[in-house]
């Protein structure tokens, strides 16, 4: 049953990267990656236990983390990318009009 898993897994990590890959915008690849990095560590813990190596599942926490901080780091990144000729914003700036941007 759990090499149904598996494969399973392996069959949805495929479609998240034909998702990143094929994404119509930036926040849909992003998801995309981070789905991806999601069924990764599934799939991690799955072949732990299939191979009888329950310290996999430190290894599988551990990626899960780094996956969350990249997700963060990658919108964080985006986020001050602006066209050409203006200037970059914080998430948290207010515009001159008073108003949240």
């Amino acid at each position: 049953m759990f090499v149904a898993a598996a494969i399973a897994v392996v069959v949805a990590m495929v479609l998240a990267l034909i998702r990143a890959i094929a994404g119509p915008s930036l926040y849909d690849r992003v998801l995309a990656g981070n789905s991806f990095g999601t069924k990764t560590v599934l799939l991690i813990g799955v072949m732990g236990f299939l191979g009888g190596r329950p310290d996999f599942l430190d290894i599988a926490l551990l990626y899960a983390l780094i996956n969350f901080a990249a997700t963060l780091a990658i919108l964080r990144f985006f986020s001050y990318r602006t066209p050409k000729g203006e200037p970059a914003r914080p998430l948290n700036s207010v515009s001159k009009d008073g108003g949240a941007a």
